[in-house]
């Protein structure tokens, strides 16, 4: 294949496991973490973002880039083999792969390439199957001015992928901005877009906070707030 694989692995944790002896909780991260980090020497990208105490359906979740898709489930299955896989359930899971997008001159699949931005706004995305009846001109008409707005807004990086045929939306949708509030106001302008009409849905939408992946484990029981307190 020419391009990357994209996936997206939320987690939550069963609030159960916050009852267990502190030995046996930190022995779990542990392990969880010893295994995210030998990974991320081994795929493109592997990062961690927290979403604790923001949504109530979700904790962390991993953002991971790979030319192989074995990697993704060789990576899965060395995480169910740790004690922490017991106590976490994946309520989301979004897979999505690169090429070359028709409404601009890229002949080649554009490389995802993080760039390590605090925050990542992710969700999935289906358009109208109406949209898809639109004579070329028309669509890419409306895809000139959604990419001019977002020019506008210089701090954010869009990393579209494509989901067709390989998972339930059409694509994958990630911004990399400095502020949350920042990707608001970008999405409140592109309400008022000609393409934002052919929306079908746009939603759960996720906002992570970059932190290693230690950090995102010790926040599912409050470790490092005791530490730092």
């Amino acid at each position: 294949m020419e391009g990357q694989y994209v996936a997206y692995q939320f987690f939550r944790v069963d609030p159960a496991w916050r009852r267990l002896p502190v030995e046996e909780r930190v022995a779990g991260k542990d392990a969880f973490a010893d295994v995210i980090e030998d990974w991320a020497g081994r795929m493109t990208t592997l990062r961690s973002y927290t979403v604790t105490g923001v949504r109530p359906d979700s904790d962390f979740f991993l953002w991971k880039i790979t030319e192989r898709y074995e990697d993704l489930g060789e990576l899965g299955a060395a995480l169910n083999g740790t004690p922490l896989a017991g106590w976490l359930e994946t309520p989301y899971s979004y897979l999505a792969t690169t090429k070359a997008s028709e409404y601009t001159r890229a002949r080649k699949p554009r490389k995802v390439v993080p760039k390590g931005s605090p925050y990542l706004v992710v969700y999935p995305f289906v358009k109208l199957r109406s949209w898809y009846s639109l004579p070329a001109e028309d669509r890419q008409h409306a895809m000139d001015e959604h990419m001019r707005v977002g020019h506008e807004f210089r701090t954010i990086v869009n990393h579209t992928t494509y989901s067709f045929g390989i998972d339930d939306q059409e694509f994958m949708t990630a911004f990399e901005c400095d502020e949350p509030a920042d990707f608001m106001h970008l999405m409140l302008t592109l309400r008022e877009s000609e393409a934002s009409l052919y929306t079908e849905r746009d939603t759960p939408i996720f906002v992570g906070q970059h932190v290693p992946i230690r950090a995102a484990l010790n926040a599912l029981d409050g470790a490092q707030s005791r530490v730092e307190a």
